[in-house]
C-alpha cells in the first residue's frame, strides 16, 4: 500500500479541531512507519557518535549528518502531508481560516533548515 494511501485511510474527523483536544490522527500503519525511521534515525545519530569518538574524517562524519537531516526531513514530510490533507483540511471546511496562521508559521519553521 502507497504512504498516500495510508494517509488518507488514516485520517479521522475532528482530529484537530479547536474543539476538541489536539492529538494526532495516524493510523496504527503510520505511526509504525514513523517510529520505524526515527528508529533508524536514532541509530544513525549513536553511529556518528561514535565516529566522532572513533576520529573519524570530518567529511565522513557530515556526510553520515547529512543523511540524518534527510531522514528527519522525510519523516516531517509525511507529518504534514497528514497534517495538511487531515486535520488543516477539516477546519477549513469548519470555517476555521486560523489554521492557515498555523500551518504558514509550521512551514516557516521547515523552511529555516
Amino acid at each position: 500500500m502507497s504512504e498516500e494511501n495510508i494517509l488518507n485511510e488514516e485520517l479521522s474527523e475532528d482530529c484537530c479541531s479547536p474543539h476538541h483536544e489536539r492529538k494526532s490522527h495516524h493510523s496504527e500503519t503510520t505511526k509504525k512507519n514513523l517510529v520505524s525511521r526515527l528508529n533508524r534515525i536514532e541509530g544513525q545519530i549513536r553511529g556518528v557518535k561514535g565516529l566522532i569518538e572513533k576520529d573519524t574524517y570530518c567529511d565522513d562524519v557530515i556526510t553520515q549528518i547529512s543523511a540524518i537531516q534527510s531522514a528527519l526531513n522525510s519523516v516531517s514530510k509525511i507529518l504534514l502531508e497528514g497534517h495538511l490533507k487531515g486535520c488543516v483540511l477539516d477546519r477549513i471546511q469548519e470555517g476555521d481560516m486560523e489554521v492557515l496562521d498555523e500551518v504558514l508559521v509550521t512551514v516557516h519553521k521547515l523552511m529555516k533548515k
